[in-house]
């Protein structure tokens, strides 16, 4: 999509209190950014650094070795776990 098609349509309205209203405009001034332009990019950036925090998992060599070595090892099902398997395939029919 062209920047010429791609038209802001969605708002969120946010109620707060008077000082924090001046510190988003005292701060969107020293940046010189709108108040509307400086929100929403610092929201953006909170908002990235957040997903990332929850969908990045970062381990060190040794942890990064045990996950891969028990992914390289083969399943060997239990007696418990196969007999799980088969109920499910009883219980549960998809679509």
């Amino acid at each position: 999509m062209s920047a010429a098609t791609d038209t802001k349509q969605d708002r969120i309205n946010l109620r707060l209190k008077h000082s924090a209203k001046q510190a988003l405009e005292r701060a969107a001034g020293f940046e010189g950014k709108t108040v509307s332009n400086f929100i929403l990019t610092s929201a953006l950036a909170h908002a990235e650094k957040t997903i990332h925090e929850h969908e990045v998992m970062s381990l060190n060599n040794r942890d990064a070795e045990a996950f891969f070595n028990a992914l390289a090892k083969p399943i060997r099902f239990n007696k418990k776990l196969a007999a799980a398997f088969e109920e499910h395939d009883q219980r549960v029919t998809s679509k």
